[in-house]
């Protein structure tokens, strides 16, 4: 039974940290050969593209909770993206800031901006307000804190002259202004690079709350009590039968935190409406779904469980110590383990060592967040509204 328990857990683990994305990798490798062998059999190689149909209207929607530091640089960036003016607009729906947020976007002149303020209820409140009420077909959103590149959005709309595509999730680059290599961007460009794939077969799980686009009538009224409203929209456009696209010549750049406390009680909110979500999308978790069913189980809620199938893996291999196979498995656990610890305690202080300590500390600290986030679910405990990450605004 303990020998069960161990390769349950391992397999599960390895199947969605590397046999997943070499999955993605293998499909796509597949779907190139055959398009390319269509191409040549009915000549589509030499035909021109058909020219592009006219650009849809816009709007940027963006949900702020006193950003009175970046929202005049969110503005700026915002006004000087490369889209038809006529075509485009900006939307701040304001949850009861009060640090003067409100009066710095009345300050803007520019008829593109709209401010919608209210009473402090959450993102998600925001959210159900602003989109229905957005004058553009497609509606972009983005946080206060996000810096948008100037092509982004004519790159991320003409996914939607494909009238399957319901959503496109555009890259989110993390920065740190004091620190080149640290933790989350190694794991951060992993995850992009399985978007990237789940992208081409227009199945991204989940979109980046930076920078995403959405059809304004595929958007449906989330529950008010909704945590994570960027990973809930576009799983309810995907569900809806809609591909989710990624685009990643898309870009807008955000700047991490250097508070790894309030770090760690982000991943844990975020890990909390991960669970929540599960009763929102229930489509997604059935084989009838498809292709999107089988990413969403193995990108999202394997990963979910990964807390409990390392312990589960640590614990049987405690009982299969009478094999030499089983020492090995059990020295390789305890010595990633004490590597997590060194990277916490610093004692590499640079080079490969310490890269590889940092990520194994983020990877250990980043499940113990799910723990964490679990326990908050199962005990209701996990509020909707969120409170903003003190960042300085961006230079890039």
């Amino acid at each position: 039974m303990a020998e069960v328990f161990f390769w349950c857990a391992a397999l599960a683990l390895v199947h969605t940290y590397f046999l997943y994305p070499l999955s993605l990798f293998a499909l796509e490798g597949m779907a190139q050969v055959f398009q390319n062998a269509r191409r040549m059999r009915s000549g589509d190689a030499a035909r021109a593209s058909a020219p592009a149909g006219p650009l849809p209207s816009v709007s940027l929607v963006v949900a702020a909770y006193n950003e009175a530091g970046c929202i005049e640089q969110k503005l700026q960036n915002s006004l000087a993206l490369d889209y038809p003016a006529d075509r485009f607009e900006v939307l701040i729906g304001s949850d009861g800031s009060s640090d003067g947020t409100d009066g710095l976007v009345q300050k803007c002149t520019d008829p593109r901006v709209r401010l919608s303020p209210a009473a402090r209820a959450g993102k998600t409140t925001v959210l159900n307000r602003c989109i229905p009420s957005a004058h553009g077909d497609i509606v972009l959103l983005s946080d206060a804190n996000t810096m948008i590149d100037a092509d982004a959005v004519r790159k991320l709309v003409r996914h939607f002259e494909d009238p399957e595509v319901g959503a496109v999730c555009g890259k989110l680059r993390l920065y740190n202004p004091t620190k080149q290599d640290y933790e989350e961007s190694a794991y951060w460009s992993y995850e992009s690079l399985i978007k990237m794939y789940e992208g081409k077969r227009g199945a991204v799980v989940g979109a980046n709350g930076g920078l995403y686009a959405i059809r304004r009538s595929l958007f449906t009224q989330l529950p008010a009590s909704t945590i994570v409203d960027d990973f809930v929209i576009p799983l309810r456009i995907m569900e809806a039968g809609y591909k989710v696209n990624y685009e990643e010549n898309a870009v807008a750049h955000e700047e991490t935190t250097e508070d790894y406390g309030k770090e760690f009680g982000r991943r844990a909110r975020i890990a909390a409406g991960n669970f929540q979500s599960l009763k929102l999308v229930p489509g997604l978790l059935l084989p009838t779904a498809g292709f999107p069913a089988f990413a969403f189980w193995s990108h999202k809620l394997l990963r979910w469980c990964a807390p409990a199938l390392m312990v589960a893996a640590l614990l049987a291999n405690l009982f299969l110590l009478d094999s030499t196979f089983y020492q090995v498995t059990l020295l390789g656990q305890t010595l990633f383990y004490a590597l997590a610890f060194m990277g916490k305690s610093a004692v590499f202080k640079s080079g490969i060592a310490k890269r590889v300590a940092s990520v194994a500390y983020y990877f250990v600290t980043m499940n113990m967040a799910i723990a964490v986030g679990f326990w908050r679910f199962l005990r209701n405990s996990q509020r909707a509204a969120w409170d903003r990450t003190a960042r300085v605004p961006s230079s890039t």
